[in-house]
């Protein structure tokens, strides 16, 4: 029987995850890009909630809609074009579609551009499942492993999950940023820490749409300090105030929730969804119990 929601690798470095059959987020990896990246992720009107680039600043164009990255990695930036560092994807874990979600998991090298061999792995999970009014919710669980001993995050507004809002959501052409202090604005919330980020905006005349980024509990610094502009980003600065080290022995793992919902901020909701979110358990990749299945995503990894 057809799950009803899916994950289905296309040509060209891509990966669809769809609901019901329809597209609702893209993945792409292909190694003519710095690094890899989501685009687009699609409100309940079937919008781009997010978009390619800055929408007046030529020099953002490494701003690709949601991905991952870090400007400091023992002082390598990855977070730009302007640098010979690259993220690549090593392989692919598994591709899980299932009635209730659709998950992958996959490998990400970061190197520094030089040496053949990565600095460190990222294994990164994302699962998608449905909610009401054709919302969706983008669950993203990174485990960075470094090919050393240790390996230091260094201080940086830039790093580690990265939100490019689309054009109309953002605070210049009518959007608005919320935290969950209740602040708005970005110099009320700049730098400020905060459960979660809300982001949102008129889709078109009718619409009213966004995205609430979530900071799990159990990631370092919560609440995190939030890197916001009213140019329409969002990223949650994990290293922010100070370093952040990675270990072979205890390797960084960070866990967030997008979710793509109908209509402007609920508070009292984005209350209810954060709880939810940090009482749920987390991912982890285990050896397949299925035929012809090498790895399988399950639930029930410590928070």
């Amino acid at each position: 029987m057809l799950s009803h929601c899916q994950v289905i690798p296309l040509p060209d470095y891509q990966a669809s995850f769809r609901i019901g059959g329809v597209e609702r987020l893209r993945w792409h990896f292909g190694a003519h890009y710095s690094r890899p990246f989501f685009y687009p992720f699609l409100g309940p009107s079937g919008e781009a909630l997010t978009r390619m680039g800055h929408p007046g600043a030529p020099d953002h164009d490494h701003h690709r809609s949601i991905w991952f990255a870090h400007a400091k990695v023992l002082g390598i930036d990855f977070w730009s074009d302007q640098t010979p560092a690259r993220m690549r994807q090593k392989r692919w874990l598994c591709y899980q579609d299932g009635n209730e979600e659709a998950a992958m998991a996959v490998e990400l090298g970061w190197y520094d551009g030089h040496d053949p061999k990565e600095l460190m792995v990222q294994e990164m999970i994302a699962a998608m499942r449905p909610a009401k009014d054709g919302e969706t919710f983008l669950e993203l669980q990174s485990t960075f492993k470094p090919a050393a001993e240790s390996l230091e995050f260094g201080k940086t507004n830039f790093g580690f999950l990265a939100v490019r809002m689309a054009k109309n959501l953002s605070g210049d052409f009518g959007g608005k940023i919320t935290n969950s202090e209740g602040k708005f604005g970005e110099p009320a919330i700049f730098g400020k820490p905060a459960g979660w980020m809300d982001y949102s905006g008129p889709m078109n005349i009718e619409k009213i749409e966004g995205i609430t980024y979530f900071d799990h509990s159990s990631n370092p610094g919560h609440p995190v300090c939030w890197h916001v502009r009213e140019d329409g980003w969002m990223g949650a600065s994990v290293c922010l105030n100070g370093p952040v080290v990675t270990t072979k022995k205890n390797p960084l793992s960070l866990r967030y929730l997008l979710h793509a919902h109908l209509g402007a901020l609920d508070v009292e909701k984005a209350e209810v969804v954060a709880k939810e979110f940090n009482q749920r358990p987390g991912l982890k990749v285990a050896k397949g119990m299925k035929k012809h299945q090498q790895f399988e995503i399950q639930r029930g990894a410590a928070g």
